[in-house]
């Protein structure tokens, strides 16, 4: 079994577009990675759709993110970052643009204070069903534990980073909180064991995300990160992986269609 033999999702992956504004981020400016280099990249794959994510170097800007999922199409959905004080009718019209998730970023900034997390989750998820995602060091998830549990809807970026934080990471995936099988060359541990772990604790847990062009990442993507899901957790686990479970989420307009 390869990577043509299995529909994909891309549940994340970054746009950085130098026509739109970027904010150095402790002083690193990515480099450019337009929807172009990502088709280019990504030839070869049977690609659905994808999450469009917004980065710490991003910020609040909104324009990069509209602009990019209106050259994607239909099948692609953007995660964002906002401030609190985001009106009802800005949520909305982003939603029309195909927007389904707010990012909070403990792990780099450049996103909402994560203070803000409990009240924001619940007023996007009763307004639009939009959920939250986190990059944070899953070490740090202990004293979130109540109030991740008590969301509706909660996903954690990056398999949450490091192996001392991965019995944080678990229980929570026991609990219905969803983790990105994403980001494996910016873990500090054993991909294929944390995989395996995370779909025994809960198998609709798991979606797959390239992480490209892995800013700042100690190992870039690789076509092995796909194959690994694939060999892993065998052809039924890995359609999850890969496809089923990111597609109930995020529900893009475009359904399944590739584009």
């Amino acid at each position: 079994m390869s990577i043509t033999d299995f529909p994909l999702f891309d549940a994340h992956f970054h746009v950085i577009d130098p026509r739109f504004p970027l904010v150095p981020n402790r002083g690193y400016l990515p480099d450019r990675y337009t929807v172009s280099d990502y088709r280019e990249r990504m030839e070869g794959y049977d690609l659905r759709g994808g999450a469009v994510i917004s980065g710490s170097f991003q910020a609040f800007d909104q324009d990069y993110l509209v602009d990019a999922l209106q050259r994607l199409g239909p099948a692609y959905v953007g995660v964002t970052q906002l401030p609190v004080s985001a009106t009802d009718e800005e949520l909305r019209e982003l939603h029309q643009y195909g927007v389904r998730a707010v990012r909070f970023n403990p792990k780099r900034g450049g996103s909402e204070d994560v203070s803000h997390l409990d009240d924001m989750a619940r007023r996007i998820y009763e307004l639009l069903g939009w959920h939250v995602e986190l990059y944070i060091d899953s070490r740090e998830l202990p004293e979130l534990f109540d109030t991740l549990v008590a969301l509706p809807a909660v996903v954690i970026d990056h398999l949450g980073l490091s192996k001392e934080g991965l019995p944080h990471l678990l229980w929570l995936a026991e609990r219905g909180i969803r983790v990105k099988a994403s980001g494996f060359g910016r873990v500090d541990f054993e991909v294929r064991s944390a995989l395996k772990s995370l779909f025994a604790a809960n198998p609709e847990a798991l979606m797959f995300g390239t992480d490209l062009p892995s800013t700042r990442a100690a190992r870039p993507y690789s076509d092995r990160d796909f194959q690994l899901v694939i060999d892993t957790l065998g052809a039924d686990g890995a359609r999850r992986v890969l496809f089923e479970n990111a597609i109930s989420l995020y529900r893009p307009r475009g359904g399944n269609k590739p584009h």
